[in-house]
């Protein structure tokens, strides 16, 4: 073990968890596109020496910098729970090209029914299989379940889209640009909690600041859905309400009407350069590690606690998802 302190832990967070700044830096480190580009022999690779550093068995020679850097690869690809590889478009290191070129076109094309019906459409499909991806692993759900999820989230979508977009017909401009906002976050609030309706029917499972199991909690499952959808409009908000008003603004100019071919595509960048800071911002909004007061929970789970451990457990702790 050259190189590295007897104290070295792999899984001990590089930045400290329980400030924004902390996650904010974590969520950058994992959110950094370029590792979707990376093939699967290399992440494979990556998850070989993380095992190993969990084992205690390091490579001679092995630096600090190359189990972070491992870590790094292994968190924005293996699915925290289960360990296994991630659907790369399920992976929060490809929501912000995913994203961009989506929210882009979604912004571009609101005006006929059509392209708003298939552009949310596609959004929702994307964010089916991200929220998918990214569920709480240890709360199965069966593929009925996802497509009744994903049925009603795009609806849900649609229905929000279409039905604003005839209504918007003799409102301001403006207000029919943010229409594709409107129909993104209505969906959000649908989508997430029906892709991961497990947590919420039967509980998930809580721990004790050491990550002994004390029981399932529904109304844990409740407060971590509640956060991730807060954090995924958060996510979506800056682009989806400023860019409009920009566009608004450039289109009037010369130049811009001349080259109205390029509109897309120039809306896609200006997407992609807000997701890079709010991909990673939203994230952080809060704790991966969410807690929950013992007194809070439900009646039967906090009186089994307290009967076993007596006052000792303040707080139970649990995974949100993202």
């Amino acid at each position: 073990r050259a190189g590295l302190s007897d104290s070295f832990d792999i899984d001990a967070p590089r930045w400290d968890q329980s400030t924004f700044m902390g996650r904010m830096k974590h969520f950058f480190n994992i959110t950094d596109c370029r590792t979707a580009l990376l093939p699967d022999a290399r992440l494979d690779e990556a998850k070989a020496l993380v095992e190993s550093c969990r084992a205690g068995s390091v490579p001679p020679g092995t630096t600090e910098e190359q189990l972070f850097y491992a870590k790094k690869l292994y968190d924005s690809a293996f699915h925290p729970d289960t360990g296994d590889r991630m659907n790369i478009f399920g992976r929060m290191s490809f929501q912000v090209p995913g994203g961009m070129a989506i929210t882009g076109f979604m912004l571009q094309f609101y005006r006929t029914v059509p392209a708003v019906v298939f552009w949310q459409w596609v959004n929702q499909s994307f964010n089916a299989l991200v929220n998918y991806t990214n569920r709480n692993a240890a709360s199965p759900i069966t593929p009925k379940q996802i497509g009744v999820a994903y049925a009603t989230a795009t609806s849900t979508a649609l229905a929000t889209a279409v039905g604003l977009n005839l209504y918007t017909k003799k409102a301001p401009p403006l207000v029919a640009r943010w229409v594709p906002f409107a129909a993104v976050a209505a969906a959000n609030c649908v989508n997430i909690p029906m892709m991961r309706q497990q947590e919420i029917l039967n509980g998930i499972t809580v721990t004790d600041e050491n990550g002994n199991q004390l029981g399932q909690s529904k109304k844990a499952a409740v407060k971590g859905i509640t956060q991730v959808v807060v954090s995924r409009v958060t996510m979506a908000a800056p682009g989806m309400i400023i860019i409009p008003i920009i566009m608004q603004r450039m289109e009037k100019l010369k130049f811009m009407q001349r080259i109205t071919f390029l509109h897309g595509p120039i809306q896609v960048m200006m997407v992609g350069a807000i997701l890079i800071f709010m991909v990673p911002a939203a994230c952080s909004l809060f704790p991966q590690q969410c807690s929950l007061a013992v007194s809070k929970l439900e009646p039967e789970l906090r009186d089994s606690i307290v009967s076993k451990y007596g006052d000792d457990i303040k707080y139970v702790y649990f995974n949100k998802g993202l």
